[in-house]
């Protein structure tokens, strides 16, 4: 039965939206001094927009393993989808542990007013831990 897997909490793994020079980009960050393993991310963007329900489509991404306390790029992403709530479901193995865990942006949250430093990446955008 679902309650008697063991689901630890994730802790030390961040997802950023920050803007660049060039367009708006979303991060990984491993905050832990270890290694997290075989990552898989799942990207989606959903909500409601004019009373109509909005979908796009799913992205898959595997980033393979990722160094403690480094960052790594999931994907390039749109302003034009940030009026969507926009999820990426994260997963990963620490040894024979999998961890996963859904960080949500919620509609209208990827603003500058929510900019935040992110000293990882060396640039501001909205954090989500």
């Amino acid at each position: 039965m679902k309650r008697d897997i063991d689901f630890p909490k994730v802790e030390g793994v961040q997802v950023a939206v920050v803007r660049k020079e060039d367009g708006w980009y979303v991060y990984l960050i491993n905050k832990n001094t270890f290694v997290i393993e075989n990552v898989l991310v799942t990207s989606r963007g959903y909500g409601i927009v004019e009373q109509e329900r909005r979908e796009t489509s799913v992205l898959r991404h595997r980033l393979g393993n990722v160094v403690s306390e480094a960052s790594i790029l999931i994907e390039p992403i749109d302003p034009q989808v940030f009026i969507l709530n926009n999820e990426y479901w994260v997963s990963y193995y620490i040894g024979n542990q999998i961890f996963d865990k859904k960080f949500v942006f919620i509609q209208g949250s990827i603003i500058e007013e929510n900019f935040t430093s992110i000293p990882e990446l060396q640039l501001k955008g909205v954090l989500h831990v």
